[in-house]
């Protein structure tokens, strides 16, 4: 395995989270995408945004806010823009790529998909970026790479690439369709469905297929703190 150690905000553009892109966490939606506030299933990526105050590394803390009890610990692969991305095409956009690595994209519980809200997503900590940079030309299939998530040594979460609803080269084109994803841009393909939810205490370890591991322990926000 190939890799490089960048610290998580080491030439770290933006990073852009995709909600919604495992047919499971659809599934699970059922009816309710068909009423309001939704209308329809979405027809293209729900995405946002993990600005620079949650970027950590492997081995930080996980800090959970005074006001609510738990976090969503998600593994996903990332994918890292090596040059600017505009209008590809799903045969074309791999070669945009310096490689991926795992994240944990951290996240309060809710159910509502339908504008990702900054108060769930956002907060301090909240985005956990592994240090091991592999090229795409490393993995033998993007379509069935395995990712498992551990929370004090028990397997909670097993998930694969083979369940997204698209793909890691068609939603790369599709997001690069909308606008432009620039070099040292990181795109985080889809949190696993079922997520596990931690608490202080626990200890989080992340593991891909063909990457690596990644490990936060998760602690209590200091009184007076977010």
């Amino acid at each position: 395995m190939d890799g490089v150690t960048p610290r998580p905000a080491a030439g770290c553009n933006t990073v852009y989270g995709v909600a919604l892109n495992y047919r499971a966490t659809l599934d699970a939606l059922g009816p309710a995408l068909n009423e309001k506030p939704y209308g329809a299933p979405p027809k293209a990526p729900v995405l946002y945004i993990k600005p620079a105050n949650t970027w950590m590394g492997d081995g930080d803390p996980i800090i959970v806010p005074t006001d609510i009890a738990g976090v969503q610990a998600g593994v996903t692969l990332a994918a890292v823009l090596q040059r600017d991305l505009y209008q590809a095409t799903s045969e074309t956009v791999l070669d945009a790529l310096a490689g991926f690595t795992i994240v944990n994209d951290v996240t309060i519980p809710h159910s509502d998909f339908f504008r990702p809200m900054i108060q769930n997503r956002c907060r301090d900590r909240f985005c956990a970026i592994g240090a091991t940079l592999v090229r795409v030309d490393a993995f033998p299939s993007l379509d069935s790479i395995e990712m498992r998530v551990w929370v004090n040594g028990q397997l909670r979460c097993t998930e694969t690439t083979a369940g997204l609803v698209r793909p890691i080269a068609r939603l790369l084109a599709d997001i690069s369709a909308l606008f432009t994803l620039s070099a040292g841009d990181l795109v985080l393909i889809g949190a696993a469905p079922n997520s596990p939810v931690v608490k202080p205490g626990d200890e989080v370890r992340m593991e891909i297929a063909g990457i690596g591991s990644l490990q936060n322990p998760v602690v209590a926000a200091a009184v007076g703190v977010q």
